[in-house]
């Protein structure tokens, strides 16, 4: 099959590589000559676990390539995959700019067209979208054309094995050909039995939405009641487990934190509410869930407030995890800007770790931080720890160097990462979410 990936951002990049691991011929498209010149030159622009193998790889036998040619890249092939951006304006809503600027682009250049293409919006977008992508086309006069929904559930940091072996993969579209051919160029991703589910556009949209908004709404719960767990004296962590051995309910998005972030979870539940108060019938759930999740970021703070009092000048912190959530560099909405940006309004100075994240950091923090090159060295004349991302690295440290370095031995964790009986035992005061304080240390 000939393939264009239209943007070559990080679901383009993954779709554009993952396709050409099955033997298509695959073009990426993009505007950004920089990016390109990377690409062409075997770099890969994202941090994603196993992407670089296949890259190189695809590159190297001839299936993978790059060019800022568009009417190549449409007259040439059949299927054209939208992985364009659809941020979130100022209201909430998904912005639809390059998704539909791109959509007038391709219109103009299938003018007269002869061979039949498909174009399939593998962008987050609203209920409706490939209804006025396919009028833009139609108005234009494009010819021999289809439309295509075919969201991504890609897992930033698994999305290499999430698109390979999926759970399932939802296309919609009111073409039964295109329907037809789509479900062709998936087959091969599917013969372990996962299903290809074939519906209407309408239905494939909202269901992106759907699992996104539900999922972010089980994490939401969770922390909810995590700071229930904390005022009576429960254990977040046992309750959990109890909720979680329920068949019903399954163990998954169950673990309480300091909010989610990255970005889908954000944008999609404000998109899907914003969409659903347009409709007329508001899915108000999902307002507490946004409100909840920004308060739930600065609980640590709170924590570190109750510690140190609110005048932090002086107080040096060092910060474990940047990026939204291990094995990604992706900075997008993570809770660390917020905690962090926090801290230095209160007048803390901050020395920070992360395995991946610091060149991302650097475009939200700049040098109002510091970097440590380890874990280790970011602990220096540090009064306390703080952990916002469970990178796997953080859970089995070095304590005995830990408690040498940290001034206070006070470890403020907003992830859970260790065991409370462990960390009673070893002598630090412990400050996490849902569990009771070990060793509180206006105590000592």
């Amino acid at each position: 099959m000939r393939i264009t990936i239209i943007g070559t951002g990080y679901v383009g990049l993954v779709t554009g590589t993952c396709f050409a691991e099955m033997g298509n011929q695959v073009l990426c498209v993009d505007n950004n000559k920089e990016k390109l010149e990377k690409l062409e030159n075997g770099i890969v622009p994202i941090y994603e676990p196993g992407l670089e193998v296949l890259f190189e790889r695809n590159i190297r036998e001839g299936r993978l390539h790059f060019t800022e040619n568009l009417e190549k890249a449409i007259q040439e092939n059949d299927f054209i995959f939208l992985c364009l951006p659809t941020p979130q304006d100022e209201d909430g809503s998904a912005d639809l700019t390059y998704v539909l600027n791109m959509t007038e682009k391709i219109g103009s250049l299938l003018v007269e067209n002869r061979n039949y293409k498909i174009v399939i919006n593998k962008s987050t977008v609203p209920v409706g979208t490939a209804v006025r992508i396919k009028k833009i086309l139609d108005d234009i006069g494009a010819e021999n054309v289809d439309v295509a929904s075919n969201p991504e559930f890609l897992r930033e940091g698994f999305a290499v094995e999430d698109f390979m072996k999926p759970d399932r993969i939802v296309i919609g579209s009111k073409s039964k050909k295109a329907l037809e051919k789509l479900e062709e160029i998936y087959f091969p991703f599917v013969k372990q039995g996962n299903p290809i589910l074939l519906m209407d556009t309408e239905s494939a949209e909202v269901t992106k939405y759907a699992a996104n908004s539900y999922l972010a709404m089980r994490i939401t719960y969770m922390n909810e009641l995590a700071n229930f767990c904390e005022k009576v004296g429960a254990d977040v962590d046992l309750v959990r487990k109890g909720m979680g051995t329920d068949n019903r309910i399954g163990k998954r998005f169950l673990f309480p934190g300091i909010g989610y972030g990255g970005s889908c979870f954000p944008k999609d539940v404000n998109a899907l509410i914003k969409t659903s108060e347009n409709s007329g019938m508001p899915i108000s759930i999902l307002q507490k869930v946004d409100e909840v999740n920004k308060n739930q970021k600065l609980k640590i703070v709170e924590k570190v407030v109750e510690v140190f009092g609110g005048d932090l000048k002086g107080i040096h912190f060092a910060v474990w995890g940047l990026a939204f959530k291990p094995n990604t560099d992706d900075m997008r909405e993570a809770p660390s800007i917020y905690i962090i940006k926090e801290l230095l309004k209160l007048g803390a100075g901050i020395i920070a770790f992360d395995p991946a994240a610091h060149e991302s950091a650097k475009f939200y923090f700049g040098d109002t931080i510091d970097y440590a090159d380890d874990m280790y060295s970011s602990l220096d004349n540090a009064d306390a720890l703080l952990i916002l991302t469970e990178w796997n690295e953080f859970r089995n440290p070095d304590f005995d160097k830990m408690f040498t370095k940290l001034k206070n031995k006070i470890i403020f964790d907003g992830r859970n990462v260790y065991d409370i009986k462990k960390i009673s035992e070893l002598g630090f005061s412990y400050y996490s979410i849902g569990r009771q304080v070990v060793n509180p240390y206006n105590n000592h």
